[in-house]
């Protein structure tokens, strides 16, 4: 026993000395470290559809990899972060925890489709907005100084890529908080305003 004690330790040591005389291998095994802690915070992520076993605290989720999880809400429901409802077959990202027993925000995407309108903010003549659709799709309602182009939920925000007036083809990507989404109404804000928006009815 004594024995492969002692071989463990010669051979352990031995291979420290090798990896130290060589940096360059070292290298690639860090580079990957982080690569895997990226791909570790993205998967906080979730994103499936809501099931029938869901409840007022829970969440029953079908993720698009095609397992079923089921979510503690309460903690998020406590904080306001539940964002657009919880209905069975809505289409939903979640960001979750660790161990993905409990989500901290719930974002109903169902919900978010639609068009949404608010009066000018030049002078309230009119009305301006997003329609936000399927497939992550955006497109301006009677607004010519912004282009809006794609939508998606990254990290529990809502981040939006437009064109605006002047400035050719470069694209602006904004990555918004959302404050309030209901069936008629969606409260969103970046750093320096709030977005506050009405649902259009056909």
């Amino acid at each position: 026993m004594k024995k492969n004690v002692s071989f463990g330790l010669v051979t352990a040591a031995l291979l420290l000395v090798g990896s130290c005389g060589n940096k360059g291998q070292q290298q690639a095994p860090q580079d990957n470290m982080e690569v895997a802690a990226v791909e570790v915070e993205k998967e906080k992520t979730v994103y499936g559809t809501c099931g029938d076993g869901s409840a007022m605290n829970s969440l029953q989720l079908i993720t698009d990899s095609g397992d079923t999880l089921m979510l503690n809400i309460e903690e998020a429901r406590g904080h306001n972060k539940v964002f657009g409802g919880v209905l069975s077959g809505d289409r939903m990202a979640v960001v979750v925890n660790k161990d993905r027993t409990a989500a901290s925000l719930v974002i109903n995407e169902s919900t978010l489709l639609g068009n949404w309108i608010m009066p000018n903010p030049i002078d309230g003549s009119s009305i301006v907005g997003i329609k936000i659709k399927e497939g992550g799709i955006a497109e301006s309602i009677e607004q010519s100084s912004i282009v809006y182009k794609t939508w998606k939920i990254v990290d529990g925000k809502l981040v939006i890529t437009s064109v605006r007036e002047g400035g050719g083809d470069m694209e602006e990507t904004v990555a918004y908080e959302l404050v309030s989404l209901g069936a008629d109404s969606l409260v969103y804000k970046d750093d320096e305003d709030s977005y506050e928006y009405s649902r259009q009815r056909q």
